[in-house]
């Protein structure tokens, strides 16, 4: 993966910083120490930021554009396991974490724009202060909640009405999503949920 070596523009600077500010209050020197070592990555359309066997050395934060991660099982078919869109924090938490081999691929939906921080970064800035401690746990919570919420939906729910409550709380979203990408994560094939969405 290829970092721009010079500093990310204002606006994208601006936006993760109202994205922080939602969860934390951070001095603007712990802003400083998280700007200096935050990457901005331009992404093309179907080009991966992550692939299987690599380790996942940076976390990202979404500044525009969207990603889906996902992993191929044994009979060759892709299974879609998340997406991540403007303002969330995408890697393959395991790998990340623990720096062993992913099976996951990350890949742009769209042409993007990410900032990247890495493992060993990330954690001398987080020794540093409570605050960036405060964000980065709830922006945590908020994926674990997001992840746990789905495997209640795929269990308890049909097809049908589980794409409907996804539509409800992502209709622009949705509206960006291949249909076989969706149906891939929501777990129903391209045919059925193509006849869920002309149904009115």
């Amino acid at each position: 993966m290829l970092f721009y070596k010079y500093r990310f523009s204002l606006g994208m600077h601006e936006r993760l910083k109202k994205h922080l500010s939602k969860f934390a209050d951070p001095l603007e020197e712990d802003l400083g120490s998280l700007s200096k070592v935050l990457r901005p990555v331009k992404v093309k359309k179907k080009d991966f930021l992550l692939r299987q066997g690599q380790i996942c050395k940076y976390k990202y934060f979404v500044v525009s554009g969207f990603f889906r991660m996902y992993f191929i099982n044994d009979k060759g078919v892709e299974k879609t396991i998340n997406f991540s869109i403007e303002d969330w924090w995408l890697a393959d938490f395991d790998s990340f974490g623990n720096q062993t081999k992913t099976h996951l691929f990350i890949q742009a939906v769209e042409d993007a724009e990410v900032l990247g921080v890495s493992r060993s970064d990330l954690e001398e800035v987080l020794t540093k202060s409570l605050e960036l401690n405060r964000y980065f746990r709830a922006v945590g919570e908020r994926v674990r909640i997001a992840d746990q919420r789905r495997i209640e939906y795929i269990s308890d729910l049909s097809g049908k009405d589980l794409y409907r409550i996804f539509q409800s709380l992502n209709p622009d979203f949705v509206q960006r999503v291949p249909q076989y990408m969706l149906a891939s994560y929501l777990g129903v094939t391209p045919e059925f949920l193509s006849k869920v969405r002309g149904l009115k």
